[in-house]
C-alpha cells in the first residue's frame, strides 16, 4: 500500500503511524536551536530527541558562509546541502519530517531548503516536539545509525529574489514585501539583532507566531488563507516577496501560505540583515501602512 506524501504538515500522530509501519520510509531531522545561544539546540537533542532523528544545525548545516554584507543566515552552497543531506541518509523521493521545540521557526527553513533542493517530500512536525510528548510518545538519546543516502537536487520548487530587485520595487511595487518578524522590530523598536532598526519601505509585517494557534500548531488551512487574503489585498500569491531577519522565519510564511493553498510566494534570503548591511538602501519605521 502506498504511503501518504506530506508536503506542508504532519501531526505527531500521523508520523507516529508511518514510524510504525515502515520505519525506514521516513527522515527525521531535529532543527532545534536558539539565536541567543547556538550550542543549545544540538545539546537538547543530544538529551532527547525523536527515534531516529538527525540533528541539522542552523549556523553549520543550514546557512552558508557570511560575507558582512550577505546577512546573518545566508542560504548554503546548493551542492554542499545536498551532500550534508546525502550523508545523512537521504535518499531521493524519500519522506522527509522536521522538527523543532520553537514553534517550527528553524523547521520551517530546512522545509524551505529542500523545496528549494527540487525535493517536495518535506513536512513540519506539526506543533513540534511539544506535540510529540503531549501525544505521549517516546524520546531516546540514541545516536541515528550511519547512513548513505542517494539524494541529489532536481529544479527547485522555491525561488528567490535578491536585493537589486527589491531595490527596484521600491518604484515599481509590482510585488508585496512581507516581513515576518516580530510588530516592535518591524516598526524599529526594540532592535537586538541587527545593527540598524526598521523595515524595507513598503513592506508589511506578517509575524511568524500568528500563523500559529494558542496549542503551538498552526492554524487551519482556511484561518491562514483567511488572514493572509486580508494582508495581500488581491495581490497574487506569486507576486509575494517574503522576508524576515535573516531568511528564515520567513519560510514559516512561506509554509503558512502553502497550507492556505497560496502558491508562488518568493523568499529574499538576506533578508533585513542584509539589507540594513548597506546605508545606501532606505529604511522605514512605523506600523504597518
Amino acid at each position: 500500500m502506498p504511503h501518504t506524501h506530506y508536503t506542508t504538515l504532519i501531526s505527531a500522530a500521523n508520523l507516529k503511524e508511518r514510524l510504525d509501519a515502515a520505519p525506514g520510509s521516513v527522515l527525521i531531522f531535529d532543527c532545534r536551536f536558539d539565536l541567543a545561544d547556538p550550542a543549545s539546540g544540538e545539546a537538547a537533542y543530544a538529551a532527547g530527541h525523536l527515534p531516529g532523528a538527525r540533528y541539522l544545525h542552523l549556523d553549520r548545516d543550514l546557512s552558508g558562509t557570511k560575507s558582512g554584507g550577505n546577512g546573518r543566515h545566508p542560504l548554503p552552497d546548493r551542492a554542499k546541502l545536498v551532500d550534508t543531506l546525502a550523508a545523512n541518509g537521504l535518499n531521493e523521493g524519500q519522506q522527509v519530517v522536521a522538527y523543532d521545540a520553537q514553534g517550527g521557526a528553524f523547521a520551517a527553513r530546512l522545509w524551505w531548503l529542500l523545496r528549494w533542493l527540487g525535493h517536495d517530500s518535506v513536512a513540519l512536525l506539526d506543533g513540534g516536539l511539544q506535540a510529540w510528548e503531549a501525544a505521549g510518545l517516546p524520546l531516546t538519546k540514541d545516536a541515528a545509525p550511519a547512513a548513505q543516502g542517494t539524494f541529489k537536487a532536481g529544479a527547485p520548487l522555491q525561488s528567490t529574489v535578491d536585493a537589486q530587485a527589491l531595490l527596484r520595487n521600491l518604484a515599481q511595487r509590482e510585488q508585496l514585501v512581507i516581513d515576518a518578524r516580530s510588530p516592535d522590530r518591524y516598526r524599529g523598536e526594540n532592535e537586538t539583532i541587527d545593527p540598524v532598526s526598521g523595515h524595507i519601505p513598503g513592506a508589511l509585517n506578517r509575524f511568524f507566531k500568528d500563523n500559529l494557534g494558542a496549542d503551538g500548531r498552526f492554524k487551519s488551512a482556511h484561518t491562514l488563507r483567511e488572514d493572509f487574503a486580508a494582508l495581500l489585498a488581491g495581490t497574487a500569491p506569486d507576486h509575494v516577496v517574503l522576508q524576515c531577519g535573516s531568511g528564515v522565519t520567513a519560510c514559516h510564511n512561506a509554509l503558512a501560505m502553502e497550507v492556505a493553498g497560496l502558491h508562488g510566494a518568493t523568499l529574499y534570503p538576506g533578508s533585513w540583515s542584509e539589507w540594513c548591511a548597506d546605508a545606501s538602501r532606505p529604511v522605514a519605521t512605523g506600523p504597518n501602512p
